[in-house]
């Protein structure tokens, strides 16, 4: 059912309470041609019933000549920001952003988080923000399965479609989202309910077998059929299946980068309110489509960049791929089993 504005309002006053704002602190509503003006509108009022300080940083059209969509993950690294320095100064002189364009994936976003500028990204649509509005249960069963996260020193993935793979961890820290930016310099994605790390380098090894039914993103398709992919030294070394693996090996060979087959964050979803199924409800420009990536129980993985962990793969192509159905451990620890999260997060409230 369609939110109000009166609603999507109160909702952003919600999340901008859990995110630590008041009267002590100034907010900036990042945005372009392309935001959604009931969300711009609904951040700015939020921020103003909770007495804050509050400014917009408009930037003009910016189109990458590579990409080929308009889903905002279908490119990345350079955005409108990009050598806009006096723009990028007056969003670090804010306590929070809200990101109501995408910056995700750009050196400018790591640079301003660094200062110690909070920054909460908001471009799904406001029934989808409604139905998974975070909740402080949220973050504690994410920052639970963080605990467990942290120790581990390895994953492996198994399913009954044929999912056979491993990765040393460590290297790269683990992240996690779970609605709000409530620390200094967090990052976090309205709505949200997950958390990854990315492997070693050049530890990926084995063989992911995307079912029928999975999810590959920025495409927002599900799989028809199903599709391999070989893993060797962290970067994926053979897509094979019919139609839909031929689909994918020309998507990432057009981008004429071979950093585009490295495997990017791995981990697994926690949020009960997002639906696997919810995608064929959505046009494909209707937001990024967080169901997908959020939904209890999936094994996220991804592909390409990994700069915002102080990695060196800069690459515009970068795609997120949920599976159903898999098994995860963390070193000896089943944290998920046949896609349904057993450990830790199972004693979180739902």
């Amino acid at each position: 059912m369609a939110v109000s504005d009166g609603e999507l309002t109160q909702m952003f006053e919600h999340v901008l309470k859990l995110s630590k704002v008041d009267a002590t602190q100034s907010v900036a509503i990042l945005k372009a041609h392309y935001s959604n003006p009931r969300t711009v509108r609904a951040a700015m009022e939020a921020a103003q019933r909770l007495g804050a300080k509050v400014y917009a940083v408009e930037l003009p059209a910016f189109n990458a000549p590579v990409a080929m969509g308009n889903d905002m993950t279908a490119y990345c690294g350079d955005t409108a920001l990009t050598g806009n320095l006096a723009a990028q100064r007056a969003l670090e002189a804010a306590d929070l952003i809200i990101d109501t364009m995408m910056l995700l994936h750009s050196p400018e976003q790591e640079q301003i988080l660094k200062t110690g500028t909070r920054m909460l990204l908001a471009v799904e649509p406001p029934e989808v923000l409604a139905r998974m509005l975070p909740t402080e249960a949220d973050k504690a069963r994410v920052m639970a399965a963080e605990a467990v996260l942290k120790q581990a020193r390895t994953m492996t993935v198994r399913s009954r479609a044929g999912s056979e793979f491993r990765a040393a961890l460590g290297q790269y820290p683990a992240v996690t989202e779970y609605g709000y930016a409530d620390t200094p310099g967090r990052w976090d994605h309205w709505p949200s309910g997950f958390l990854f790390t990315w492997p070693n380098e050049e530890t990926a090894e084995g063989t992911l077998v995307l079912d029928v039914g999975d999810i590959l993103l920025p495409f927002k398709t599900y799989c028809r059929e199903r599709i391999t992919l070989e893993i060797e030294k962290g970067f994926i070394t053979r897509i094979h299946g019919g139609f839909e693996a031929e689909y994918l090996r020309e998507y990432m060979k057009y981008f004429n980068d071979p950093e585009v087959y490295g495997i990017s964050h791995i981990g697994w979803g926690l949020q009960p309110r997002a639906q696997w199924t919810a995608m064929g409800l959505h046009d494909k420009n209707d937001g990024m489509c967080m169901d997908a990536r959020a939904f209890y129980g999936n094994f996220l993985f991804s592909t390409g960049p990994n700069t915002e962990v102080g990695g060196k793969r800069k690459t515009p192509c970068h795609m997120d791929i949920p599976l159903r159905n898999c098994d995860i451990y963390l070193d000896d620890q089943a944290v998920v089993l046949a896609g349904d999260v057993v450990a830790p997060a199972d004693s979180i409230a739902r």
